[in-house]
């Protein structure tokens, strides 16, 4: 629920969203899609988003892809768990929509720059 909700939202702000919650899936995904940021739950069903966000950015191909950590995982420490394991950015849950649309657009920008520098 909290998933078409976040989704229905980003898509009413002009985004295009396509949202997986089967990790087993995301390396396929990654391929066909070629998405501009992730937003990645930390407690996927089926595997780690810890380790799934190690593996995409671990990877030539989607290391520049920016990961913004959406999840519950809120205790002391969880933050910087969480970019340890690559993560660009953290919103705890229950997100606070206009911090999480500020937190996109900046990495948005932030990628769209970086392929201007020579």
């Amino acid at each position: 629920m909290n998933t078409e909700l976040l989704r229905r939202r980003l898509e009413k702000r002009g985004f295009h969203v396509l949202a997986e919650q089967d990790g087993r899936n995301l390396k396929v995904l990654l391929e066909q899609f070629h998405p501009d940021l992730i937003l990645m739950d930390l407690s996927l069903p089926d595997r780690d988003g810890w380790e799934l966000t190690q593996e995409i950015k671990s990877q030539e191909s989607t290391a520049q892809i920016p990961i913004i950590a959406v999840t519950a995982h809120a205790m002391v420490g969880d933050r910087e768990k969480a970019l340890a394991a690559g993560c660009d950015d953290y919103e705890s849950k229950p997100v606070d929509f206009p911090v999480l649309i500020d937190k996109i657009e900046s990495l948005l920008r932030k990628k769209k720059s970086s392929k201007k520098a020579p």
